[in-house]
């Protein structure tokens, strides 16, 4: 945990709040259970109280959403899609394994410079998501990850033997203002709401499916 708390060292304001995204069958998983275990050391470790923590995951069972009330966190009513602003607080997004349209959808909502400034993404690299598509592909369908590439600070987790699959390609990523002020008026223009008409491999349940 104080991986995270390292690269949030500098003039970033620390997180306020946290809202987990994806987090998975914890009570089947034992991946998703490290994962669920990571997030509360997190908590912990950035001073930010349980009850300031929502999470979704449209597979959580009853007996999963239970347990996690139990542990004082909350749930969201509904699937936002990732669409969820940070409303001027700065905020942890917990996003391990989740689909390239989630983190999409979260630039999305909040795309202005002083929004991103207040965001940190622990979630899959941004760029291992811009080596691995290519270039048209990853304009057409994740155009706000391509847009932020150059204002985005990242830092991989360490490695950790007995972690491979459950953290493997996590990174911290979070956005200086500074550097997002140093990017072309015109990217901020464009406002359009994804929507992944085209996209062949979309990974993500929609609100309602």
């Amino acid at each position: 945990a104080g991986a995270v708390r390292a690269p949030l060292s500098g003039p970033a304001e620390p997180p306020a709040r946290c809202v987990c995204y994806g987090l998975g069958r914890f009570g089947r998983c034992p991946a998703a259970r490290y994962q669920l275990a990571f997030l509360l050391l997190l908590l912990d470790e950035l001073r930010v109280p349980p009850a300031r923590c929502a999470l979704f995951d449209p597979a959580f069972s009853a007996r999963e959403a239970a347990a996690l009330r139990a542990l004082g966190l909350c749930l969201l009513p509904e699937n936002e899609e990732g669409k969820h602003g940070v409303q001027g607080a700065a905020t942890l997004f917990y996003m391990v394994h989740c689909g390239k349209a989630l983190y999409n959808n979260l630039l999305w909502s909040n795309w202005s410079p002083a929004a991103l400034s207040k965001l940190v993404i622990i979630g899959n690299s941004f760029r291992g998501i811009e080596e691995r598509l290519l270039s048209r592909i990853l304009e057409r369908d994740y155009s706000y990850i391509a847009k932020v590439l150059k204002g985005v600070e990242e830092v991989a987790l360490p490695s950790h033997p007995r972690y491979l699959d459950t953290f493997n390609d996590t990174s911290v990523h979070w956005f200086p203002l500074d550097k997002l002020q140093e990017l072309s008026p015109e990217v901020w223009d464009f406002v359009e709401e994804p929507m992944y008409q085209d996209c062949e491999d979309l990974e993500i349940i929609r609100k309602g499916e």
